[in-house]
């Protein structure tokens, strides 16, 4: 008697019991068989509503029942009918419902875990220079400490500090940019000019290390884009390919251009890339197995960030011949969004 505990069931039964009365009472004013008749034939379809009724309640708490244990943990509603009529669509609307509902509780939680991973990776990028500066303060204020100890213990925190705010600045850009709170200029860009911007901040420490820097673009090679953010992308890149390279190495660029993309070739003469850390290259925090104690592993992942936006890539390979060679692609015809 389940059924008879939803209000609209008793009111519709009371109705119909009085009607069938009712009509069976007209029925006995002309005979008794009559009345009989009658009271069969509504007792009968009372029968027949009564059961199409109650499985409809039953699909329907059973539905219930499914969506209660979604709601504490449970599977997702596990079959999607496909009869007619419309507790079928509503029941297939709600498995549809609980099915995006998981999807985006499952993204939530992989993107809190991703949040969760790059906090401790900031955490630890910032902790070991931290850590060395709060072990040479000390060594600076003390009075034992020399006028050249001094000198040499002050440029080696001043390196620090100076690293510590890369760090930041990058992790400041590389958030914008995955944000997209960033406005690209769209403007021709002359990729020699782009070169000359981006390897500038690397010719003191390149002299140190002896290498050399070719660069063979021509002049009216462009592609259309933001001069600022792609100096940035590819001063990363000669960065890392600086890095890399042995003292006395080359670093060479080149650059052509089709009717469908400007592509700009950026090559060294280091150990190349190991074929283990190449599908991980330009991802965030990652550092390969030749990455240097200074390396944070984020240049190259921004540099790619910047290119994407602009509607273009970056590859990484090791040639036969060896060392690493960098391809960026910026394809023609890009929108503010970085998409055609």
């Amino acid at each position: 008697m389940g059924l008879l505990r939803n209000p609209e069931i008793r009111r519709l039964a009371g109705l119909y019991t009085l009607l069938t009365l009712a009509v069976a009472a007209g029925g006995l004013w002309i005979s008794a068989a009559c009345a009989a008749y009658v009271l069969c034939v509504c007792a009968g379809a009372g029968a027949l509503f009564y059961g199409f009724t109650a499985r409809r309640y039953r699909r329907l708490s059973a539905l219930s029942l499914q969506l209660d244990q979604v709601l504490h943990g449970g599977d997702a509603l596990k079959e999607i009918p496909d009869n007619e009529g419309e507790l079928a669509v509503l029941q297939s609307a709600v498995c549809k419902m609980t099915l995006r509902l998981r999807e985006q509780a499952a993204a939530l939680e992989a993107d809190k875990t991703a949040l969760s991973h790059a906090l401790a990776d900031i955490s630890h990028q910032l902790r070991v220079p931290l850590t060395t500066l709060g072990l040479l303060v000390p060594r600076l204020c003390s009075e034992d400490t020399g006028r050249e100890a001094r000198s040499r213990l002050a440029a080696e925190a001043g390196s620090l500090l100076a690293r510590i705010q890369w760090l930041i600045d990058a992790l400041l850009k590389l958030s914008r940019l995955e944000s997209g709170t960033v406005g690209f200029k769209r403007e021709p860009v002359r990729v020699s000019e782009l070169i000359a911007r981006a390897a500038a901040p690397l010719e003191i420490p390149m002299e140190l290390r002896e290498q050399t820097l070719w660069a063979e673009v021509d002049r009216d090679i462009t592609f259309t884009g933001d001069f600022y953010w792609s100096a940035e992308a590819v001063g990363n890149i000669l960065k890392n390919c600086m890095e890399h390279t042995p003292r006395g190495g080359q670093i060479r660029v080149s650059a052509e251009e089709n009717p469908l993309a400007t592509e700009i070739l950026i090559a060294d003469t280091g150990p190349g890339i190991a074929p283990e850390d190449r599908p991980h290259l330009f991802e965030r925090f990652y550092k390969g197995k030749d990455s240097g104690d200074d390396s944070a592993g984020i240049g190259l992942a921004l540099s790619q960030a910047i290119f994407i936006r602009q509607h273009g890539s970056i590859t990484a390979e090791s040639p036969a011949g060896g060392g690493a060679l960098f391809r960026i692609k910026v394809y023609r015809g890009w929108t503010d969004s970085g998409r055609k």
